[in-house]
């Protein structure tokens, strides 16, 4: 009972967290207390929390770990934007034709996830690590060949070839153009889109956490030979798991290239599935608050860092090593904590003095 009311409260301190954050940071919006710069970081904030958390279903509930999130976040964001632009004619109402392209986006990378998830989930490990890696760099590659175009008579497609060979009727458009990507991207994504999408994930994941086969999930993650013992099916469960995980990456990454005017398919590279990966560590392994906090932190720090110009980066990577060591190194939070109660006693005989 208690744990039951342990993690209510701690799944209704995290949606209050977003919900309270996404108030505030209207109020200051409509107020013009909000910088440019911080107002175009508000979308691609919300789609990397949404990765992360995603992330987080299969490195720290499910425990396994992938390197190629960054793939299904491509997946997404070319389908989605391919079904936005192809549909322009047929739903003329921009937050529809969002919603469509979210959804397209969504289900696509699902069954990326599906094919992927078939062979790759009976490896674990190194082995699962560098084999979703190897999927993330062919997916790139591979949108890297690609032609798609559109005009009166539907979708074309064309590999390792040129936008020409598409052959188009007049007033046609190429929509996804080979190693130069999609341009011209209508910029439909909003904050309130980001904020709707992040609650829906957090429902997502925390009721399927806190589902039986959320248990069976950990159960897989703790021990595999005492869980299949016991008669779980544990290829099901990893499945749910990271199907689920790529779906939401899938419409994370609609709404991320939703909100330029120009995505490339490097843009979703192996750097990108580690940034998300870091979200995830530095946030806690299964924790979606420390995800939520850490994407949030990491995607901000950046632009807040830009008055110092050359140095920003490199501070960036400081502050990021700082922060890693303090939270996962005992030594070096018993060096802190001796640091401190060094500290205190001169504080105390100073006060005492006085």
């Amino acid at each position: 009972m208690n744990k039951f009311s342990k993690a209510v409260r701690t799944n209704t301190c995290i949606y209050g967290t977003v919900i309270v954050a996404y108030v505030v940071l209207q109020f200051l919006m409509a107020g013009g207390n909000l910088s440019s710069s911080l107002k175009g970081q508000l979308v691609p904030i919300c789609a990397y929390v949404i990765m992360a958390i995603s992330l987080n279903l299969t490195v720290g509930v499910l425990g396994e770990l992938s390197l190629g999130h960054a793939g299904f976040m491509s997946v997404g964001a070319f389908t989605g934007v391919v079904a936005c632009i192809s549909l322009e004619n047929v739903i003329p109402i921009p937050m529809v034709r969002l919603g469509v392209g979210i959804l397209a986006g969504t289900l696509f990378a699902a069954l990326a996830g599906v094919l992927i998830g078939i062979p790759v989930l009976r490896l674990a490990g190194d082995y699962l690590a560098i084999v979703t890696l190897a999927f993330g760099e062919i997916i790139k590659n591979i949108i890297t060949c690609l032609y798609v175009g559109v005009d009166d008579r539907g979708l074309h497609f064309g590999f390792l070839s040129s936008a020409a060979a598409l052959e188009l009727n007049p007033g046609g458009r190429i929509i996804i153009d080979g190693p130069m990507g999609i341009s011209a991207i209508p910029k439909l994504s909003t904050f309130t889109t980001g904020f709707v999408l992040i609650i829906l994930t957090l429902v997502i994941v925390l009721n399927l956490v806190k589902s039986r086969s959320g248990r069976a999930i950990m159960a897989v993650r703790d021990n595999r030979i005492a869980a299949e013992s016991v008669g779980i099916p544990v290829t099901k469960y990893k499945m749910m798991a990271f199907v689920t995980s790529a779906a939401l990456a899938g419409g994370a990454g609609a709404l991320y290239a939703m909100n330029f005017s120009t995505i490339i398919a490097t843009k979703f590279n192996f750097n990108t599935s580690i940034l998300i990966l870091v979200f995830v560590v530095l946030g806690g392994l299964g924790n979606m608050w420390g995800s939520i906090v850490s994407a949030t932190i990491l995607t901000v720090l950046p632009e807040m860092l830009r008055q110092f110009n050359d140095y920003r980066m490199l501070i960036y990577a400081v502050v990021l090593i700082l922060v890693m060591l303090t939270t996962n190194s005992g030594s070096f939070r018993s060096i802190i904590n001796r640091g401190l109660a060094a500290i205190r006693p001169a504080n105390k005989k100073g006060g005492a003095s006085k």
